[in-house]
């Protein structure tokens, strides 16, 4: 399911600075003074139309949210929906993942969402993949000590493939589910990828894990 392009997304994106930086670098190190509170920092890597980031600012307001999407005319939709939601706690980043020691300092954040991430199947797109060593290496960086990785696909192979890379950079799993709606896990957030793949009866498979 493709997005069309939006030609002027930029242009829709400078003229919502309330709502979405363009330049998050100069934030680095300052987010909490930003949203002007010492809340824990939560950011989801690959937000599309911010339907799960937004659900979860709503039910715990005492978290700070940073969406992180670097598709723009894909942000435009989600600044769209966080327009009508008016929430105090979220804001929303257009950068690519490859850059985010760029805008978050060492511990800064306390847990990285990776919902329903392109599995880039083909071998040659391994690199590509948001559970690759060097993706992991730039979530050490930023999470606080003991900080957790919170990751959901429909993908198997990018389930295995992300279990196998993580094991093998010496994280710990603290839950994991082949069968995320057939399990006992409660208040679950859908993205709306998550919502389609479900109402098809696809099996999602969710993990929890932190860098020892």
């Amino acid at each position: 399911m493709r997005l069309r392009k939006i030609a002027n997304a930029e242009n829709i994106l400078k003229n919502n600075s309330q709502y979405v930086k363009l330049v998050p670098q100069e934030f680095k190190g300052k987010w909490k003074a930003f949203f002007n509170n010492s809340n824990p920092i939560h950011i989801e890597v690959g937000m599309g139309k911010g339907q799960f980031i937004i659900n979860m600012a709503k039910n715990y307001p005492e978290i700070n949210y940073i969406g992180i999407e670097v598709v723009q005319s894909v942000m435009v939709r989600s600044v769209e929906k966080l327009k009508e939601a008016k929430l105090q706690n979220v804001i929303l980043v257009c950068i690519d993942a490859n850059f985010l020691n760029d805008v978050f300092e060492n511990g800064e954040v306390e847990r990285i969402y990776l919902n329903f991430s392109d599995p880039w199947p083909k071998k040659r797109h391994e690199k590509r993949r948001l559970t690759h060593h060097t993706f992991l290496s730039i979530f050490k960086e930023i999470l606080l000590v003991d900080g957790e990785i919170h990751f959901k696909t429909d993908n198997q192979k990018l389930f295995e493939y992300s279990i196998i890379s993580m094991s093998h950079f010496n994280m710990e799993f603290n839950y994991i589910s082949l069968d995320l709606h057939k399990s006992n896990f409660e208040k679950n957030i859908m993205t709306e990828y998550e919502e389609r793949f479900h109402s098809q009866g696809q099996r999602i498979y969710r993990m929890e894990a932190n860098f020892k």
